[in-house]
């Protein structure tokens, strides 16, 4: 049975700019950053290196010609935060696009978008 989520795979244009998007605008790091010789890269990117769930970007192009069945669209990703606050102030002065933030019946939540214009998700749930 799948019992949490692992990885999220994240297909993106510029992988090196989507690094820089995560780690220095959003804080977070990187696990690991992997080539198999063959111009296939994947760069893990996670909260902390003690996450339980990471993302992977992905070549998007390069995907596309190896499987053109994939759907390469962007995931849909929500984060959880418990200082919701801060976090939307930081993002905010990091000149990023970040919508306001609203109430919800499960908790507060905001949207914000990166150096492509994919659009997430970061929720403080109610307590």
């Amino acid at each position: 049975m799948i019992n949490k989520i692992g990885q999220i795979m994240l297909y993106v244009h510029n992988q090196d700019e989507a690094v820089d998007f995560w780690t220095k605008k959003v804080g977070f790091t990187v696990i690991s950053d992997e080539d198999n010789g063959q111009g296939m890269r994947w760069i893990e990117i996670a909260p902390t290196k003690e996450a339980e769930t990471s993302i992977v970007l992905h070549n998007k192009e390069m995907l596309a010609e190896m499987q053109p069945e994939l759907n390469l669209g962007t995931p849909s990703l929500l984060f959880f935060s418990e200082d919701l606050e801060t976090l939307h102030s930081t993002l905010s002065n990091e000149d990023i696009t970040v919508g306001e933030i609203v109430d919800m019946p499960s908790g507060r939540v905001f949207n914000f978008a990166d150096s492509e214009q994919n659009y997430f998700a970061v929720m403080e749930k109610s307590k």
